[in-house]
C-alpha cells in the first residue's frame, strides 16, 4: 500500500470487495496512525529516505494537488505545459512527488477560484493566495496547516537567512496567533521610480542632463527636456506626445510603478496610497497630505503646458507602451527592470534606441524613497494533507538550491536551461518570489565583477546573473546588437540597478517605513469606493476641470465616506499589538 492519504482517502470512498470496512480501518490505522490528522513533521519521516533532511525523496510515489497562477508564456517549450515542464519535473526527480494542478488561472479569474475553494472547502493541498484576508479567513475556517514546526525542521538555513534578512517583517506577516500559517513571497525595497530618457534623442538634440553625474536630476530638468522632445520631434514620429501616466497614477510596489507619478510625488516627500505616521503620533493616509496637493499642483501645470500626454486619463498601460515603440515620446517613469518588458518596444522598433536611468531629488538632492511593505501573497496547505513538509522542500529547492547551486547546469540542466532563455518564473510550482532583503544588490555586485573578469563564473552566485553575464557582455562588444535580450539585460542591471547601487553607496536615499500594510474590516466595502474617489478627483484637478483647491473637498469626502473609520480601525490593530 502506498504512503499517501490520497490512495487511503480513495480506498475509503471506493471500498474493498475482500475488506470490510472495520478491516479496512484496522488495517489503515495500523499502517498509519489515526486517519484524522495528518502526520506531524517528525512522522512524515517514516516515508522518506532519509527522515527529516530538507532535499530528501519519499520512498513512494506520492501526489499533490495545486492551485495554480498562471501567466502569458511565449518561451515556455513546445509540449510542456504548467503542469508538465522542466521544473514540475525537477519537483518529481528530486522528491518522487507528482503535481497535478486542481485549477489555472491568472489576475481576477485566480481569485475567483480561489475564492471558491474557500467557499466550498474544496481546496487544493497547496495554493497561492493573494492576501492577508484570504489568509485569515483560511485560518478561521481551520482550512489551512499550522506551519510553525515544518518550517522550523525543514527549511534550510540560507531559506532561514533570506526571511530573517526582513528583520522579522515577512514572517511576522504570514504568522496568526503565533503560528506561522502560510510560507510568504518577499518584497525587496527596489526604490526609487526611475526617469527613463531616451539617450539617443538627448545626444540628437545636444542636450546634457545629469551635468555633475549624480544620477539625480530635478523637476525642472524633466520638464524642459519634455518640452525639447515635443518641439523636435526626435523620433520623426510627426506626432510627438508628452510624459504618458496611467490613470491610477500611485502605486505602493515599486516593482509595479511603471507610469505612475511615485517619482514626481517623492520630490514633494509625499507618498500616496502609503499609511504613515503623522507628526503626532496618529496614522495618516498619503493621498490626503499636503505634499500629495502640492504634487498634482506640479502634474496640473504640467498637463497645462503640454508636458504631460494629452489624453492623460484615458489610455490604456498598452497604448503608453506603443507610445514609445512608435517614437512618439521619449521619457518615462518606472522601474529599474521596465527595460525588460516595456521599454524593450523601443528597441525592437528602433535599433539605435538607448535609454539612460535618471531618478528625482528634492530641493535638498536627497531622493525620498519608502520601503517596501511586506508582501501579501502567502504559498498555503489544505489541513490534512499528508505531506505539508513537501512545501517547505519545495521552497528549498527553487529559492536556495536551484538558486545557488553553481553546477546547476549539471545537476539540473532541464531546469538551468530554462532560467537561461528566460521561461517564465510562473512556471514554477509557487509562483512567488523569495529574494534576501540585499539580493538584488547582491546580484548586481556579481554581475559587475562578472563582467569585469573580477571573479569567475562558478563563483557567480545565481544562474541568472551568469546568465545576465553573458548577455551584457553580449552587449558591450556590440551596442547596436540587434540582440534585445543583450540590450534589454544591459540597460535594467547596469543602468537601472546600478544606479540603486550609486546611490544607496553615497547615502542619497531617505526612507520612509510604512506604518501599516493590509486592510482592515470596514476596508472591505468602502475601499472599492474610496479609491475610485482618489482617481477620479486627481484625474479632474491634473486635467484642469476641477483647482487644486477641490482637493480639500476630496479629502473631508474621503473622510466621510469611510477614510476616517479605516484609520481608526488601523490604529486600533496597532494598538493591540503592542
Amino acid at each position: 500500500m502506498k504512503t499517501t492519504w490520497s490512495m487511503k482517502n480513495k480506498l475509503l470512498t471506493k471500498g474493498l470487495a475482500v475488506l470490510s470496512m472495520s478491516a479496512l480501518m484496522v488495517a489503515i490505522l495500523a499502517a498509519c496512525g489515526d486517519s484524522s490528522t495528518p502526520p506531524t513533521a517528525e512522522e512524515a519521516g517514516k516515508y522518506e529516505v532519509t527522515p527529516g533532511d530538507p532535499f530528501s525523496a519519499y520512498k513512494d510515489e506520492i501526489s499533490v494537488t495545486m492551485g495554480r497562477v498562471t501567466t502569458a508564456n511565449p518561451k515556455l517549450p513546445a509540449g510542456d505545459t504548467y503542469e508538465n515542464n522542466a521544473y514540475t519535473r525537477l519537483v518529481k526527480d528530486t522528491f518522487n512527488a507528482q503535481i497535478t494542478d486542481q485549477f489555472e488561472a491568472n489576475g481576477e479569474d485566480y481569485s475567483r477560484q480561489v475564492s471558491l475553494a474557500i467557499a466550498s472547502g474544496e481546496l487544493p493541498d497547496m495554493m497561492r493566495v493573494d492576501s492577508k484576508d484570504e489568509l485569515k479567513e483560511l485560518v478561521d475556517n481551520d482550512l489551512i496547516e499550522d506551519l510553525t514546526a515544518i518550517y522550523d525542521q525543514y527549511a534550510t538555513d540560507n531559506i532561514k537567512q533570506i526571511y530573517d534578512s526582513y528583520d522579522g517583517r515577512a514572517l511576522e506577516n504570514a504568522t496568526i496567533d503565533g503560528r506561522l500559517m502560510g510560507l510568504p513571497a518577499t518584497s525587496l525595497d527596489s526604490a526609487p521610480t526611475m526617469v527613463w530618457v531616451r539617450q539617443d534623442w538627448l545626444d540628437l538634440l545636444g542636450i546634457q542632463l545629469d551635468a555633475d553625474g549624480d544620477g539625480a536630476i530635478s523637476l525642472d530638468e524633466v520638464e524642459k527636456t519634455a518640452q525639447e522632445f515635443l518641439e523636435r520631434d526626435p523620433g520623426q514620429s510627426g506626432n510627438p506626445v508628452g510624459i504618458p501616466f496611467v490613470n491610477t497614477m500611485n502605486t505602493t510596489d515599486y516593482n509595479g510603478s511603471a507610469y505612475t507619478m511615485l517619482g514626481v510625488a517623492s520630490t514633494e516627500g509625499a507618498f500616496p496610497q502609503y499609511w504613515m505616521n503623522g507628526e503626532d503620533g496618529k496614522i495618516v493616509y498619503g493621498s490626503t497630505t499636503e505634499a500629495t496637493k502640492k504634487m498634482l499642483g506640479i502634474m496640473a501645470d504640467w498637463f497645462k503646458n503640454g508636458v504631460i500626454d494629452p489624453q492623460f486619463g484615458t489610455r490604456t498601460f498598452d497604448d503608453i507602451t506603443a507610445l514609445y515603440a512608435n517614437g512618439q515620446s521619449g521619457i518615462a517613469f518606472g522601474p529599474w527592470h521596465i527595460p525588460d518588458w516595456g521599454l524593450i518596444s523601443a528597441k525592437q522598433m528602433d535599433k539605435n534606441a538607448k535609454f539612460s536611468a535618471y531618478t528625482l531629488e528634492d530641493a535638498d538632492g536627497k531622493v525620498n524613497v519608502a520601503h517596501a511593505n511586506p508582501s501579501n501573497q502567502f504559498i498555503v496547505v489544505r489541513k490534512g494533507y499528508e505531506h505539508p513538509e513537501l512545501a517547505v522542500k519545495i521552497l528549498n529547492l527553487f529559492y536556495d538550491k536551484l538558486a545557488n547551486d553553481k553546477d546547476a547546469a549539471t545537476t539540473m540542466p532541464e531546469a538551468a536551461k530554462y532560467q537561461e532563455t528566460g521561461v517564465d518564473g510562473s512556471t514554477r510550482p509557487f509562483n512567488i518570489e523569495v529574494n534576501s532583503a540585499t539580493s538584488l544588490l547582491d546580484d548586481y555586485s556579481d554581475v559587475v565583477r562578472g563582467i569585469k573578469g573580477e571573479i569567475g563564473l562558478d563563483e557567480v552566485r545565481t544562474t541568472e546573473s551568469k546568465n545576465n553575464i553573458g548577455s551584457i557582455k553580449t552587449y558591450l562588444s556590440d551596442m547596436d546588437t540587434d540582440d534585445v535580450t543583450a540590450w534589454s539585460k544591459y540597460h535594467s542591471r547596469i543602468n537601472g540597478v546600478g544606479l540603486i547601487d550609486k546611490l544607496t553607496q553615497e547615502n542619497k536615499f531617505v526612507w520612509m517605513t510604512p506604518a501599516f500594510s493590509g486592510t482592515t474590516a470596514s476596508m472591505k466595502q468602502t475601499w472599492a469606493n474610496l479609491t475610485k474617489l482618489e482617481q477620479e478627483s486627481f484625474i479632474k484637478i491634473i486635467t484642469g476641470s476641477e483647482p487644486l483647491d477641490y482637493f480639500d473637498t476630496f479629502v473631508n469626502n474621503w473622510k466621510k465616506q469611510g477614510g476616517d473609520q479605516v484609520i481608526q480601525e488601523i490604529e486600533d490593530e496597532i494598538a493591540s499589538k503592542q
